[in-house]
């Protein structure tokens, strides 16, 4: 009697064709199934037997992986991993693998894409075209070189736009809750014209925010009502992390009176956004469908990484990527 295949199987995948990841998987002797669902209930039913799951946005609530008992590894498509209870894969003895670095020059782009849309006012002069040839916004674009770019989250992401930005703008700012305060983070950022400040001093100083940390208890909306008072009036705000990182009605609020300026935004607290959200039809933000990730290269390897992470747990006993969760 042949020996049983380990069972793969994905949850979804909605934005990327994993049509390359099941050909890995099978090549390596895995039965793999694709459910095309977001729903925790109808994955805890239809993945009986799997001991693998590649996730892509569904939530893997502790109900899912405790129901799962063959289950070794949840390997995510993404880098952000706040749709899974972390804690109950460790408790269960499940691998959690995600992404990490493989979107940083694709994410730090785009940020810097809606940096440079927003700066410049790009929405306005393009709905002026045909209307009004001299018409101009009620606040002229900022000259970058005379602004401070203020960054929320030093990790890979945050560092490689220092990077790109530092020729653009007359001081970098930033702030991390996690990093590393020794001398070795501190030269780093030094190499990228970072400056290293308080959260308060850097709401206080930046004339343009990024925000680029995970979605945690801690940052959940930790752009707010309060947090957005303290912030430079007229300033500008980019989000290419996490949706929720922002309170909407306070944003909202905040542009409707001007104490910003203008939100270029990647991630929204809900999604898929109704075309009725009101950061998307709000005249002064600029909305792309969380495609910061997207180029040629990130849709091979996100695909390629998240099967090769199963593929190397059953193969070596240690996925390819640092893991999430580690229940050794």
């Amino acid at each position: 009697m042949p020996e049983q295949k380990p069972l793969a199987i994905y949850t979804d995948n909605e934005d990327i064709d994993p049509t390359p990841g099941i050909r890995l998987l099978e090549q390596h002797g895995f039965e793999v199934r694709f459910l095309e669902t977001l729903d925790p209930d109808r994955i805890l039913a239809e993945a009986q037997g799997a001991q693998a799951l590649l996730v892509g946005y569904a939530p893997i609530p502790e109900r899912v992986i405790a129901g799962l008992p063959d289950l070794r590894i949840i390997s995510l498509v993404s880098m952000g991993f706040d749709h899974i209870d972390l804690d109950a894969a460790r408790a269960a003895g499940v691998w959690v693998t995600n992404l990490p670095g493989v979107a940083t020059e694709e994410v730090a782009t785009h940020a810097l894409g809606l940096i440079l849309a927003t700066a410049r006012d790009l929405p306005f002069f393009e709905r002026v075209i045909g209307v009004d040839w001299n018409a101009r916004p009620a606040v002229s674009p900022a000259r970058l070189s005379q602004k401070t770019l203020g960054l929320i989250g030093l990790g890979r992401i945050g560092a490689k736009l220092a990077e790109f930005a530092s020729p653009l703008f007359g001081e970098i700012v930033g702030y991390d809750p996690h990093l590393a305060r020794n001398p070795e983070a501190a030269a780093r950022l030094a190499s990228l014209g970072v400056r290293l400040a308080s959260f308060d001093e850097v709401l206080a100083s930046a004339d343009v925010l990024s925000l680029h940390l995970p979605l945690t208890p801690e940052t959940n909306r930790i752009i707010n009502a309060d947090s957005i008072s303290r912030m430079k009036p007229g300033s500008y705000l980019v989000n290419v992390s996490r949706g929720q990182l922002i309170d909407t009605p306070a944003l909202v609020e905040a542009l409707d009176s001007g104490r910003i300026t203008a939100a270029g935004l990647d991630v929204l607290d809900v999604e898929p956004a109704p075309a009725d959200h009101p950061l998307v039809t709000h005249e002064r933000t600029i909305v792309t469908p969380h495609v910061g990730f997207l180029s040629d290269h990130t849709l091979a390897e996100y695909i390629r990484i998240q099967a090769q992470n199963v593929i190397s747990l059953f193969e070596t006993g240690e996925p390819e990527t640092a893991p999430v969760v580690d229940p050794r």
